[in-house]
């Protein structure tokens, strides 16, 4: 009979219903779009209850579906209102009723735990990088119930730097669709594209890239080079590209167009240099049917050489040209190499799997 009371107790702990808030920074909204738009309608879809705090600067409309509160703070951009902000917060919060705070980047996470130590509530942090060190992951022992990556090389690298958490890190792959109607590189009634996004903070980032480019041209290539981007050395990249003669052949638009028609026109994504992030982008190219390029290292996976994707030597001009000559030259080859990418995409990029890691990490951190 005890038992029986002990079982009851324990599947009402398992079904005691979700209610999250979603801590977002500038750069996941920037970068992360699909992300958290997927993982919200997800969670929406299982009658989960959310709340986004997100700062006011942030444009959420498109993101976030209906039903879900959006709280932009701080509510007054004013000095010393700091003890009024929080507690405005505090009080929307309570009236939400909250079993869980999820951050969505490490940025957030310091503001994430402080309003868990406010409210006693347990937290999530996800992270999406690198970490060189720990200052950035704020971790409380007895609060953070998980963090979620969504590689295995940020996994090994948060073990690495928290190895008494090392139980608490999982791993859930960001989810992405693959659409029943999509394009094969290199057809025959259209000018091949190339496609590349990486901010625009150093011209160096883009020599030798832009150099191997040049080479392709003077052998006579037929292309177009979309470059979705934007920062403070936008003007001397100009000044390279004019130098090199490429004006012509090189379109820049700011990230802010729409990002998946620009992908779903391309052939082949390009990762020019290495990313401590996880590259969404990639992982967008891939499903949409891309050829994908990029480099070793990193905090992705997604590019197997010779299988989902080729790898680069950033900083070799020459390793840059022979891989796009090999994808200009070897169509057949190239769409086989797109069509193994989406395949890979399929099995191991879910977004039901995405929202259901998630939902069963909520569930857990409701019970910690």
């Amino acid at each position: 009979m005890g038992q029986d009371k002990t079982d009851k107790k324990t599947f009402a702990r398992e079904q005691a219903p979700i209610r999250a808030v979603l801590m977002v920074s500038e750069r996941t909204v920037y970068e992360y779009t699909v992300f958290m738009q997927r993982l919200l309608v997800g969670l929406s879809d299982a009658s989960v209850p959310c709340t986004v705090i997100c700062p006011s600067s942030c444009y959420m409309d498109v993101i976030v579906p209906p039903g879900v509160e959006i709280i932009r703070y701080p509510f007054y951009e004013f000095p010393l209102m700091w003890g009024k902000n929080r507690a405005q917060l505090i009080e929307k919060l309570t009236d939400f009723k909250p079993t869980l705070l999820h951050s969505l980047c490490e940025s957030r996470a310091l503001f994430t735990r402080q309003i868990s130590r406010r409210m006693d509530l347990p937290y999530i942090i996800t992270v999406n990088s690198l970490q060189r060190s720990r200052w950035k992951v704020s971790i409380s022992p007895g609060r953070c119930a998980a963090i979620t990556v969504p590689s295995e090389s940020i996994k090994n690298n948060l073990q690495a730097l928290f190895p008494g958490y090392a139980e608490r890190i999982r791993q859930i792959n960001i989810g992405t669709f693959i659409e029943k109607k999509t394009h094969l590189p290199f057809k025959a009634d259209r000018i091949p594209s190339m496609v590349t996004a990486f901010p625009l903070k150093k011209v160096g980032d883009f020599e030798k890239l832009f150099g191997a480019i040049r080479h392709l041209v003077i052998d006579g290539y037929e292309f177009m080079f979309v470059l979705s981007s934007e920062g403070r050395a936008e003007r001397e990249l100009r000044k390279l590209l004019n130098g090199l003669g490429l004006l012509q052949y090189v379109i820049i638009v700011p990230r802010s167009l729409a990002w998946h028609s620009i992908l779903s026109a391309g052939d082949i994504y390009i990762e020019p240099m290495p990313s401590k992030s996880f590259d969404p982008l990639l992982l967008q190219a891939m499903s949409v049917g891309c050829a994908v390029v990029g480099c070793s290292g990193g905090g992705n996976e997604l590019i197997m050489d010779g299988q989902t994707g080729f790898i680069i030597e950033p900083e070799d001009e020459l390793s840059i040209y022979n891989c796009l000559q090999k994808l200009f030259d070897t169509p057949e080859l190239t769409r086989e190499i797109a069509k193994n990418a989406r395949q890979f995409i399929r099995e191991n990029h879910q977004v039901n799997k995405m929202v259901s890691g998630y939902i069963k990490t909520y569930q857990e951190a409701g019970n910690w």
